[in-house]
């Protein structure tokens, strides 16, 4: 035991002080965080902007894009600088600086001053989240480690989605408690995970390469306001082929530079890997329709039926319970008996028919029994199957040197999803979305096109997860 602890650069004196188990915890704390604020700040951009006298949406829509943005841009860069450097200490720095900047934003006094805290609270979510997926897996043995990281994953993916549920509570009282109720979780998670976590030391790797980081950062960057802009902008605009293009552009030369430097920021034998890699595509087409799903629901919801922000979260929180109840006690056995590309198949085929109730069963008038409560429990349902299989599946491929660096390049995958999803619900519905008076007809339209982003994701999972591992 002394000896894997040490290959793993973990001080044994140190590590005897929290299990595993203990270990997962703590990190949660972080994931939770950097997960809930991807989403608990949508209801309450309102009370922001009466509160701050901002009559400018598209101002205003970077208290969301821009940390979106930020978040999907930095992951791949902090991924690597924590490969390198102790994880412990990453873990930490990243939690404290969310954490400072969620006080900040709560005490913002002009929208200005709230996107750019915005901006440092996701800077530190970049860094909490490949690091604490990175301590995840060298605190527990490689049996074990893909139960723990679908634990890790299922913990982020129900905070994503009761994001709503818990924003719609906290803005009942005022919009800066979705901010503050970050600061007490992040103190407790700082002082803990200073005491109690192991000091895990960084692999000997290069420095990255600075040609490497500005490619990537800026390629995901320009790619990712591209989407979150695009109904803003206009989708002809010369910004967002400029905003696309480039991004596109950048990517391109990125893996261009991966293939050929002797230094990459992101190690072509990654992909080699075809559980990696079909994780990854998973994650784009289901984290596209997750993003769709969650926006559609809200916008009919108050927008049609004129529910209030608490109302409407209230009504989405079947979905999210559902997450942990599947991810506990039934994927588990599920991954064991049939395998990770049967599970991601089923999950998805769930997912996408709880959309797809939505567009046979919801009306103009107020139906949540017959019309939300299936696809929600349904869509719970595929979220649990999905999520957590695909990511210990990714991370269950990856050698103990790219921990970090490789959950970063698929949770980056997964956010550029997000805002695919969001960008393309934006689209079909029009410039009006948010706004009252949309047809049922385009709503309609968005969950089948939701739907079918989730039922694609079923053939990258067929095609590439199917294979056994030594076939790479």
């Amino acid at each position: 035991m002394t000896e894997l602890l040490l290959d793993r650069g973990v001080s044994p004196a140190r590590r005897r002080e929290a299990s595993g188990r203990e270990v997962l915890l703590i990190v949660c704390t972080g994931v939770i965080l950097a997960s809930l604020d991807l989403f608990i700040v949508n209801v309450a951009l309102p009370q922001i902007a009466h509160d701050l006298g901002e009559t400018d949406l598209s101002r205003l829509s970077w208290v969301l894009n821009g940390y979106a943005v930020v978040y999907a841009a930095l992951l791949v860069f902090f991924g690597r600088l924590a490969d390198r450097y102790r994880r412990d200490l990453g873990f930490l720095l990243g939690a404290a600086v969310f954490t400072v900047a969620s006080a900040a934003c709560a005490a913002a006094t002009s929208v200005d001053m709230l996107i750019g805290f915005r901006l440092v609270q996701a800077a530190g979510a970049a860094l909490v989240t490949p690091t604490s997926l990175a301590l995840v897996l060298a605190a527990h043995e490689p049996a074990r480690r893909q139960g723990a990281v679908r634990t890790w994953t299922a913990v982020g993916g129900m905070s994503a989605a009761i994001g709503p549920v818990v924003g719609g509570l906290l803005v009942a009282a005022s919009w800066r408690w979705a901010f503050l109720v970050n600061v007490p979780v992040g103190l407790a998670a700082l002082v803990v995970g200073w005491r109690r976590l192991p000091r895990l030391a960084g692999q000997p790797t290069e420095r990255p390469d600075a040609v490497g980081v500005l490619l990537a950062t800026g390629g995901v960057g320009l790619l990712t306001a591209g989407l979150v802009r695009g109904p803003d902008w206009g989708w002809s605009s010369a910004a967002l082929v400029g905003s696309l293009g480039g991004g596109a552009v950048l990517l391109v030369l990125f893996a261009a530079h991966c293939a050929t430097s002797r230094n990459p920021l992101v190690h072509p034998s990654l992909f080699a890997s075809r559980q990696f890699t079909g994780a990854s595509v998973v994650a784009l087409f289901f984290s596209a329709s997750f993003g769709a799903m969650l926006l559609s629901i809200v916008l009919w919801e108050q927008g049609q039926w004129g529910w209030s922000a608490l109302r409407a979260g209230l009504a989405m929180a079947p979905g999210p319970f559902m997450v942990p109840l599947i991810s506990f006690g039934l994927t588990g056995r599920l991954i064991a008996r049939y395998g990770p590309a049967s599970v991601i198949g089923l999950g998805s085929a769930v997912f996408g028919a709880g959309i797809a109730w939505w567009a046979l069963a919801i009306t103009t008038e107020p139906n949540y029994v017959s019309g939300v409560l299936g696809g929600m429990i349904l869509t719970g349902i595929g979220v649990g199957l999905t999520l957590p299989t695909m990511m210990s599946t990714a991370a269950g491929s990856l050698p103990p040197q790219s921990f970090a660096t490789g959950s970063a390049v698929v949770n980056m995958v997964r956010q550029t999803g997000i805002a695919l999803g969001v960008a393309l619900t934006i689209a079909v519905l029009g410039e009006s979305s948010v706004g009252s008076g949309i047809p049922l007809h385009l709503f309609t339209r968005v969950w089948w096109v939701t739907a079918a982003l989730s039922f694609a994701a079923i053939v990258p999972a067929v095609a590439l997860l199917r294979r056994p591992a030594r076939a790479d």
